[in-house]
């Protein structure tokens, strides 16, 4: 399923060739293939569950380190959006509290004078709760879609034996 996605889109068509080679882009930074493809979703969710701006520069700053797709990166890293940021750091925040043995703190007031007065109590469980889902939780998903992957080509091919 996964694959079959994926294999529409193919990398050997002559006009996305040329602009490859008129931009000198590699073409492993737009490969179609389980490793790219996985990679590129790792590396996105990675930098989308950290709560900074410019997370696509985190994730273009990562390509050569890490040879992958990024498209894939790139539209990973907008699952986290400013419509989403409210509940994907509160989950952070409260993930980071129960991971830290707090209990959070109450009587929330949207001003900037009660989170400049409470920022301490913020940001360490904040930040907390990211590593948790940045590291943890990606890398699950990453094995997920790695195994579907797989999944999908061994029933691709069995498909093809019978």
């Amino acid at each position: 399923m996964i694959r079959q996605f994926f294999k529409k889109i193919s990398t050997n068509n002559p006009k996305f060739n040329e602009f490859l080679d008129k931009y000198n882009l590699p073409k492993a930074y737009f490969a179609i293939n389980r490793r790219a493809v996985t990679r590129g979703l790792l590396v996105g969710l990675f930098w989308g569950f950290i709560p900074m701006p410019f997370q696509m520069l985190g994730v273009i700053i990562t390509t050569p380190i890490m040879r992958f797709n990024v498209i894939i990166g790139l539209a990973t890293v907008w699952l986290s959006n400013p419509v989403t940021y409210p509940p994907l750091w509160y989950l952070e925040y409260k993930t980071g509290n129960f991971i830290l043995g707090k209990t959070g703190i109450e009587n929330i007031e949207l001003t900037m004078h009660w989170f400049k007065t409470h920022w301490d109590d913020i940001i360490v469980p904040l930040y907390v709760g990211t590593a948790f889902y940045s590291t943890i939780v990606t890398f699950l998903i990453y094995l997920l879609v790695n195994w579907l992957w797989v999944k999908s080509v061994h029933k691709e091919n069995k498909k093809r034996t019978n």
